[in-house]
């Protein structure tokens, strides 16, 4: 039951815990334990709407920058990571395997403000040796959701598990 209940949240967390008592044949009460005890490991880190900014008039730019770094001996990539997570412009750091090695996903009102972020704030960076801008044009497929065949009665808000 423990590996589905995440995966029917994650799917919608709109569920009921009376809907996922039934889905998983079981009680309300087992279902609000399981929950309770996931968010209290961390399991569960919140609940957030997925939302389809291409569509919002006005919406922001969103592009990933490819970081090549040096790691700090003894710290790694973490010290870099934490002070670009620290930038209000960013969404999102990931540590990869290949050409580069951390993932940036960044917001800003124009393609502009993300030029000068990168190059005013993130290039300096003393362990920043380069950095590789791509802005993002169609979300195709987010979360596992299909961001093209949405419909405005689907409710397909996501979980963050």
């Amino acid at each position: 039951m423990k590996n589905r209940l995440l995966e029917l949240l994650q799917e919608n967390c709109k569920y009921t815990e009376q809907e996922l008592a039934i889905l998983l044949n079981t009680t309300p009460d087992e279902v609000k334990r399981q929950i309770a005890y996931y968010e209290e490991l961390g399991v569960i880190c919140g609940y957030k709407a997925l939302i389809n900014w291409e569509k919002v008039p006005g919406s922001d730019v969103r592009a990933l920058i490819e970081l090549k770094v040096t790691p700090k001996r003894d710290k790694g990539f973490d010290e870099i990571a934490q002070r670009v997570m620290s930038f209000k412009e960013v969404e999102g750091v990931y540590l990869m395997a290949g050409d580069y090695d951390l993932a940036v996903f960044v917001n800003g009102h124009t393609i502009q403000d993300i030029a000068m972020f990168v190059a005013k704030r993130l290039s300096p960076l003393e362990s920043v040796l380069s950095a590789s801008t791509h802005f993002i044009l169609t979300k195709y497929k987010s979360n596992m959701v299909d961001m093209q065949n949405l419909t405005s009665n689907n409710d397909e808000r996501e979980c963050v598990v």
